[in-house]
């Protein structure tokens, strides 16, 4: 008998209420729900809208990688972006939640979870090739689980691009030239734990170029990744961030406006991560 698993993510996992973000403006999405993770589809785009992950890191394993991308027969193929889009080319399907984000619990029960990650929802394209900042990028959470390692290491990940009007058209998709990730935890207080987070922005805006509907990744060029405030996140993105702004460990000052990229801290190497 299958191991029991929680379905989608779970609102109530820090011990704190913490709902899933959701577009500002309401327009419609897809709900997928996913072993341990959620996916809002944005039909329109053909991309996700959000998704969030609890993990486990006191339980978390490190499996070997297994899975194949597949496309979500609960949505039709014209609403998610497929394999045509990464299809001779130099992008990447790059996992909005990571593929080790859900693998803890017993060994069946995460590789159950890991497995689930290959699916066309939970992608989007990113360029190709690794430098410092992206991998960095993907190291934020696990850098964010060891800092949580002074609570019951407990953490819940909002992953995004972000989808705006200009990303360049290519292949019936438009390519988002940033990426979101909002990380939040139960920080301990004197009374009760308290809800902490730390908002970053992948940019990879300098590799992405569309020129008559060929798509030329430049050989040099950077990925940039910053530690931003969580408010300008929900502007930049339209995604309501819910109690995560007023949770942010990197607070502007009062009534500050959304400051931009020259506001933002740009990061070279875990070291520059502030978490309070």
């Amino acid at each position: 008998m299958a191991e029991s698993i929680t379905a989608g993510y779970d609102d109530a996992f820090l011990g704190i209420g913490l709902p899933l973000p959701s577009p500002a403006d309401g327009r419609a999405t897809h709900e997928l729900t996913y072993p341990r993770f959620t996916v809002l589809l944005d039909p329109a785009r053909r991309l996700a809208a959000v998704t969030g992950v609890n993990i486990d890191g006191a339980t978390l394993l490190d499996l070997p990688r297994t899975g194949q991308w597949r496309l979500d027969p609960r949505v039709t193929d014209d609403e998610q972006a497929g394999p045509a889009v990464y299809a001779d080319n130099d992008l990447d399907r790059g996992h909005l939640v990571r593929r080790r984000d859900p693998g803890w619990g017993t060994p069946a029960q995460a590789r159950t979870a890991t497995a689930a990650t290959f699916v066309y929802p939970n992608a989007a394209p990113q360029a190709s090739g690794f430098n410092q900042s992206k991998e960095l990028w993907l190291g934020l959470e696990d850098h964010v689980l060891e800092f949580a390692d002074t609570t019951d290491e407990r953490v819940a990940v909002f992953t995004a691009p972000v989808l705006a009007d200009e990303d360049p058209a290519y292949r019936g998709i438009r390519i988002p030239r940033r990426f979101f990730k909002v990380a939040a935890w139960a920080a301990p207080a004197d009374a009760a734990p308290r809800l902490s987070a730390a908002g970053f922005v992948l940019d990879q805006s300098d590799l992405i170029d569309v020129v008559q509907g060929a798509l030329a990744v430049p050989p040099l060029g950077a990925f940039r990744t910053f530690q931003v405030p969580i408010a300008d996140i929900a502007s930049l993105s339209g995604i309501d961030l819910g109690p995560l702004a007023a949770a942010d460990v990197l607070q502007p000052a009062p009534d500050a406006e959304v400051r931009g990229e020259d506001g933002w801290r740009l990061l070279r190497a875990p070291e520059d991560v502030f978490l309070g």
